[in-house]
């Protein structure tokens, strides 16, 4: 069973798919990418993305809305974006419907996560941030796929 399968209510977006819209459109005005990694947020970031770690996401869910319901879309990720994005972007978005809130606001997950992001653009600073090729190297060894906390 794929990811996509397990979250069929959500729409997954390709690294491809992103990097067109972060080198076309404003964050913030257009787009906003929630980061929920919790201490794995390390190695890299997409920059300005924010970083709301899937361990305290439900408490942050009212001033997510308050603050980007605005905002015509919001991609989630995390290291794989097979468990904490997927997740994270099915509470926002059952919170939105729930409060009646910007029912056309596209909710979008990063497919592959920053793993996948970072393996297509580690080399392009406009599309990564704080990069450490050493945590990534390492983490190529499987440590980082069998972390529970990546997923």
């Amino acid at each position: 069973m794929t990811t996509e399968s397990k979250f069929p209510t959500l729409e997954f977006i390709k690294s491809e798919q992103l990097r067109e819209i972060i080198q076309t459109k404003e964050v913030g005005k257009d787009y906003l990418i929630v980061d929920v990694r919790d201490d794995d947020y390390v190695g890299g970031n997409i920059p300005n993305c924010i970083n709301k770690p899937s361990a305290t996401i439900k408490d942050s869910l009212d001033s997510l809305i308050s603050d980007y319901s605005q905002v015509p879309q919001i991609i989630f990720t995390c290291g794989l974006s097979k468990g904490r994005g997927p997740n994270s972007a099915k509470a926002y978005q059952d919170e939105l419907l729930s409060k009646n809130i910007n029912p056309d606001q596209k909710i979008q997950v990063l497919s592959g996560g920053i793993t996948e992001w970072q393996k297509h653009y580690k080399d392009e600073q406009t599309l990564i941030e704080n990069y450490d090729a050493n945590y990534w190297n390492q983490n190529d060894n499987n440590v980082h796929t069998n972390n529970p906390n990546t997923h």
